[in-house]
């Protein structure tokens, strides 16, 4: 298997306390790997360490493809609704790698890319809209295709499922299922239920992360992750709640 991202022995602190403690993973071809673990368990953390955006203290990470082959739809939450710009230059900003010849040439190129992923995604009729017009499943839909518009090898989402509603969550699974077939994806969410229908692999991170090469993960399993979590889901798919672990029974916590 070909890889694409290898973490070694990585440690990530904010202000002298420990987030991330000798986390080692590989992203290979054609993963599809599910980050899951409570609040504040260092999901995110993991996420910017891989985009570059926090310094590790010790370890490394090694990339085996450019960066700008990495895709990325962060939370929506995180998105300034207010920002005047249409759906179309959202969706062209994605676009990294820039030819100062022709350019006329380039930017139409980049254009009907753009359209024809806003098309994939069922959203070229807003193609027009400002961004604060969309709803949060429109928007989710336009970032995902600004994500893809390098063609990345490996595509990064982060709980690409909040805000949205049921309808849209499912269809956003089978796209990325389809996506797989042509790039890796690492898919960060609270609803492990869900993702473990679609992911091929889990890992749990609560500071340090736990590697699981499968989507079926039991409750001892998560136990000796030291993974607190309740797993709630609707419809057919298979679920479990689990109960709290012994030190999350005395402190009360409810992740």
């Amino acid at each position: 298997m070909t890889k694409l991202v290898e973490i070694k022995n990585l440690n990530v602190s904010y202000d002298e306390e420990r987030v991330l403690e000798n986390v080692a993973l590989t992203i290979s071809r054609n993963d599809f790997l599910g980050v899951i673990g409570p609040n504040g368990g260092g999901k995110t953390t993991l996420i910017k360490a891989l985009l570059g955006l926090v310094k590790p203290e010790r370890g490394e990470i090694i990339f085996h493809i450019p960066a700008t082959k990495i895709g990325y739809l962060p939370q929506i939450n995180q998105i300034d609704k207010r920002f005047p710009i249409k759906v179309i230059d959202v969706v062209r900003s994605g676009k990294t790698e820039k030819h100062p010849f022709n350019l006329f040439r380039k930017n139409q190129e980049e254009t009907t890319h753009a359209e024809n992923l806003l098309q994939e995604m069922g959203v070229l009729h807003l193609r027009n809209k400002a961004i604060g017009e969309l709803s949060g499943g429109q928007m989710q839909r336009v970032f995902l295709c600004r994500s893809l518009m390098n063609n990345p090898e490996l595509l990064i989402l982060d709980e690409p499922d909040t805000f949205v509603d049921n309808h849209f969550e499912s269809e956003l699974y089978e796209k990325l299922r389809e996506l797989n077939k042509r790039m890796a994806i690492v898919l960060v969410s609270h609803d492990v239920g869900t993702i473990s229908y679609y992911v091929k692999t889990i890992a749990c991170v609560n500071t340090h992360l736990h590697y699981h090469p499968s989507n079926i993960i039991s409750t001892t399993q998560l136990a000796s992750y030291n993974c607190p979590l309740q797993i709630i889901t609707h419809g057919p798919i298979p679920h479990t709640v689990l109960s709290l672990h012994e030190n999350d029974e005395q402190h009360g916590h409810n992740h």
